[in-house]
């Protein structure tokens, strides 16, 4: 069975700092008929349920620990017996939502996370929050940026925990290194390439995007 990309969006509400924002997140599975691999359990653990069935669920991703990317991870995990898997240095941004629950295993840069028949290969891309990652899936074309790249710049770094040069860095130095033609497949809103987005980075730089 041929691994696909399947999306879903998902509302609710993103914290910090004191303030709250309506937000849309899109929810990414990859897998086949049988397995996935579900990536930023946001907002509705009866909708990303939905779209599973009855696959197996191999693991629930955290591209990083802001609430709105991991508010229905816990839930989703105790109906699907999947582990969480977040990297460890969002664990202070990871506390403020589930104070009780840990995650269940840890993200590493480099790690390989298997399904379907594909490799997704865990990129730690820091500066919108400091466990940031993204997955690379060469099979698919396919990079799940998380909130670290948008169609447009890079995730916002105006808030506690983030940090532009960093995010910057991170852009340059993981992600525009990969082929251009790779889909990126965002946390929020339309999906873009990395030739897309590659051209404007001295330009994120200037404005301090």
């Amino acid at each position: 069975m041929t691994a696909r990309i399947e999306h879903l969006v998902t509302s609710g509400q993103f914290s910090l700092d004191g303030g709250t924002w309506d937000v849309d997140n899109n929810v990414w599975l990859v897998g086949d008929d049988h397995e996935v691999v579900v990536i930023d359990a946001a907002h509705d653990a009866d909708a990303i349920a939905a779209a599973v069935g009855e696959r197996r669920v191999r693991a629930i991703v955290c591209t990083h620990a802001h609430n709105d990317h991991i508010d229905a991870a816990p839930e989703l995990a105790a109906r699907t017996g999947a582990p969480v898997l977040l990297h460890p240095d969002d664990l202070p941004l990871w506390k403020q939502t589930h104070p009780d629950r840990s995650p269940d295993a840890e993200l590493t840069d480099g790690q390989v996370l298997a399904v379907a028949g594909v490799e997704l290969t865990v990129l730690h891309t820091p500066g919108h929050a400091p466990g940031a990652v993204c997955l690379h899936v060469p099979a698919l074309r396919a990079l799940f940026s998380g909130d670290t790249l948008f169609a447009g710049g890079p995730g916002a770094t105006g808030r506690s925990y983030s940090h532009f040069p960093t995010i910057v860095e991170s852009i340059r130095e993981r992600l525009l290194t990969l082929p251009g033609d790779t889909v990126v497949h965002t946390g929020h809103g339309e999906t873009t390439t990395l030739g897309a987005e590659a051209p404007h980075l001295q330009e994120w730089i200037d404005r301090g995007f």
